[in-house]
């Protein structure tokens, strides 16, 4: 097995990856039909966007894949450079977890993330990845309110 980061060379495993795992965490069908923009906008995303992304292959089949998000905002006393990430889509196939997959993927990510000069990594945890994240040293926080356009 191979846990690495990912390239632009990997883009067609990156997309799969992706569209596997929401179709799983999200109870789709295996028959349905993404939105066209979506697709696309997730492939620019991958190749463009200030990102990060960790595959898991076995035998030349991705089994786990996880993504670090970047942005950057305006500097405080807490967050000198801006750079913060998000911690996103960490997903292991069902017959491959409980074996350590998604703890080294997240552990390559948040060093990666750590090296690229951020100050702070959020999350939004399931119910199922709230330990894992707690014993990576994700602690609850309190001071986040969103809104969202309906």
């Amino acid at each position: 097995m191979e846990i690495r980061i990912a390239t632009q060379e990997d883009i067609d495993l990156l997309m799969s990856s992706r569209l596997e795992m929401l179709k799983v965490v999200n109870d789709l069908p295996q028959d349905y039909q993404y939105d066209e923009q979506f697709v696309n906008e997730s492939r620019d995303y991958f190749l463009n966007g200030d990102q990060i992304t960790v595959l898991a292959i076995d035998n030349g089949e991705v089994i786990g894949c996880a993504s670090m998000s970047f942005m950057w905002i305006m500097p405080t006393f807490s967050h000198p450079t801006g750079r913060r990430a998000h911690l996103m889509n960490v997903y292991t196939r069902n017959t491959y977890r409980r074996q350590g997959i998604a703890r080294k993927m997240c552990e390559i990510l948040i060093d990666e993330t750590w090296r690229r000069g951020a100050t702070e990594i959020s999350l939004d945890a399931t119910t199922m990845g709230r330990p894992l994240y707690e014993s990576l040293g994700f602690t609850s926080s309190t001071e986040c309110m969103v809104l969202t356009k309906e």
